[in-house]
């Protein structure tokens, strides 16, 4: 990191001089270079940087030969239309962490062709291909991607070396990262549909909602996309905490292209995006990856927009909201702790003190004493809660206590009020299923007539006049659904939950508890078959398959257990990494002499 700096200030110097190291008096004929004027401009540049001779001198030929070969590689495209990519390979494969890693390499190939000579060359079996923060389709050529001559190519392996040394062949194949992705990705397509159906408020597992809890009205489209965004944010954060950095890159920038299909009005009033553009660049610093200083700096520059018109200039909308900024500070702190190090690995010492001074006050507040924590769980708070709540109250114990309390009781008037809300549903549907229409049609007359029973009957009639009951099951009892419905869930999953395990009120319960209230989509369908030609029951010909159910049953679950249960989980940080890396920015900014990363 120290050598990146080195050499960014001497190219700073260099290019205000005007001062070509690849041409004479600089380098000679046999490319060799020229001694006496080299060193001269080594005498130079030293009191200037306050750096140690060797060291300036070391960078100034680095400089030169990178130049050097920069130009005989334009030429080799010119003449050949063979490029040279730059390849970023993970920390464990790179045999000397200073030495660069090159491809040649035409670029109207397929991408697979290029990621399967990497892939011998290096010993890799599964691995993605990142052009400034966007995978590249293995189907498609380089070019048609925007890869250039001189391109810098991260490579991330998409499943664990150890891992798979455990797994038989069959199991490696289902877990590798790459699936992992595929399988993420579905299951919150599932949940994103099933939220943006026809009837949103009869199976709503994922909803979306303001800083306060409230369910926000976004259009179907987008607010599929969103859920699918957030669902592979949340899964990518999961493996940041098990420090598995290069899939969590993948999932993350993954989440990246569906907040890109969101409009910008969306993403101005959520800060979710903003955290996202964070943990991305927080992922490139941990996979020592900044040299993608381009796409690094663009996307902190989108956070902090977006942290601005979602806070306000001086977070008086956040205060608004929420009456303190506390617990949102730990994001600028990350913010402006990646910003000081991309200005010190571009050269300017300047900006990253005036950032990382930023970066000490902010930890100076967030910093928690260790006695108030543990006072504050021996009340019965959560770590969590004793953390954020100390951190909203700017470390004050007692004030502390009362909000953290006052936050609980809040988050219980919600659950309140939404139990509330769907046990006046269910009311509701079971007066209209009391009339022979099936629940599902019930529910979505129910929702078209805006909660009015007697217009949704109206609409049923006119829809469904030879509408009739066929069903031959016993019916379930309202009043075991009540009881679920007051535990939290949804009547649907309730009334499939008490159908499976015969009525049982305790199993149901438990059921739905080890399913975290969620149970495969075919199950929370079953309801009386409707006559109706609207509904999406399957038919006798084409029945439901039970592997169909299980495998959606297990990707809904499998992506549900990387859902925090708590809303503001994301500013939860113990900031021990980030104060490892104040440290280190420390030393690099008053250093005298060479440090290596």
């Amino acid at each position: 990191m120290a050598e990146q700096n080195t050499e960014a200030k001497l190219k700073i110097l260099l290019k205000q001089e005007k001062i070509q190291l690849w041409n004479p008096p600089y380098t000679d004929e046999q490319n060799q270079p020229g001694t006496q004027h080299m060193k001269e401009l080594v005498e130079r540049y030293v009191p200037m940087l306050l750096l140690p001779e060797d060291e300036v001198g070391g960078a100034l030929e680095s400089i030169r030969v990178q130049a050097l070969k920069r130009g005989n590689r334009n030429k080799t495209f010119r003449e050949t239309n063979v490029a040279t990519l730059e390849l970023l390979l993970p920390r464990d494969t790179k045999k000397d962490p200073k030495m660069k890693n090159f491809l040649e390499t035409r670029l109207d190939v397929l991408v697979q062709e290029v990621v399967d000579r990497i892939g011998d060359e290096y010993g890799l079996k599964y691995i993605k291909l990142i052009l400034n923060g966007k995978t590249l389709c293995a189907d498609q050529r380089l070019d048609q991607q925007g890869v250039k001559n001189h391109s810098k190519m991260m490579v991330l392996k998409v499943s664990d070396a150890e891992w798979k040394q455990q797994l038989s062949e069959e199991e490696e194949k289902k877990k590798n990262d790459n699936e992992s992705i595929q399988r993420t990705q579905r299951g919150f397509q599932i949940l994103s549909e099933r939220d943006g159906s026809e009837d949103p408020h009869t199976a709503p597992f994922l909803e979306i909602a303001d800083q306060k809890g409230n369910p926000l009205n976004i259009p179907p489209k987008e607010k599929k996309a969103l859920i699918l965004a957030m669902g592979l944010h949340e899964k990518g954060r999961s493996l940041m905490k098990r420090k598995q950095h290069d899939n969590a890159l993948c999932h993350l920038l993954q989440a990246d292209q569906q907040f890109s299909k969101c409009g910008s009005a969306l993403l101005s009033s959520v800060d979710n995006f903003a955290v996202l553009q964070l943990d991305i660049v927080w992922c490139y610093r941990a996979l020592e990856a900044l040299s993608c200083l381009e796409d690094g700096r663009s996307r902190l520059q989108r956070a902090e927009e977006c942290f601005l018109q979602c806070y306000g200039q001086q977070q008086q909308r956040l205060m608004m909201i929420k009456g303190n900024t506390g617990r949102e500070e730990v994001l600028f702190l990350r913010l402006y702790l990646l910003q000081s190090l991309l200005s010190y690995l571009e050269g300017n010492d300047a900006q990253a003190r005036q950032q990382l001074s930023k970066v000490e006050s902010l930890y100076g507040r967030l910093a928690l004493d260790s006695d108030k924590m543990a006072q504050l769980m021996s009340l019965g708070f959560t770590e969590r809660e004793a953390r954020l709540g100390l951190r909203a109250c700017q470390g004050n114990l007692e004030e502390a206590a009362i909000h953290i309390s006052n936050q609980r009781q809040e988050r219980d008037e919600l659950k309140d009020r939404e139990r509330t809300k769907r046990r006046r549903r269910m009311e509701a549907i079971s007066t209209l299923t009391g009339f022979g229409f099936s629940r599902r049609d019930a529910a979505k007359a129910l929702h078209h007539a805006d909660g009015d029973v007697d217009a949704a009957y109206g609409m049923l009639l006119d829809g469904q006049t030879a509408q009739t009951n066929n069903n031959t099951e016993e019916p379930i009892s309202a009043e075991k659904l009540e009881q679920l419905m007051y535990l939290g869930f949804e009547w649907a999953v309730s009334e499939a939950a008490l159908r499976l395990t015969g009525g049982d009120v305790q199993s149901a319960t438990q059921l739905l508890l080890e399913n975290r209230g969620v149970l495969s989509p075919e199950l929370l369908s079953v309801s009386p078959p409707s006559t109706s030609s609207s509904s999406s029951s399957p038919s006798p010909e084409e029945p439901s398959t039970s592997s169909n159910s299980t495998e959606n049953q297990e990707l809904v679950n499998d992506v549900l257990k990387d859902i925090s249960r708590h809303e503001e989980d994301y500013l939860d940080l113990t900031l021990e990494e980030e104060s490892q890396l104040i440290a280190t920015m420390k030393t690099y900014l008053s250093r005298g002499s060479t440090h290596t990363v």
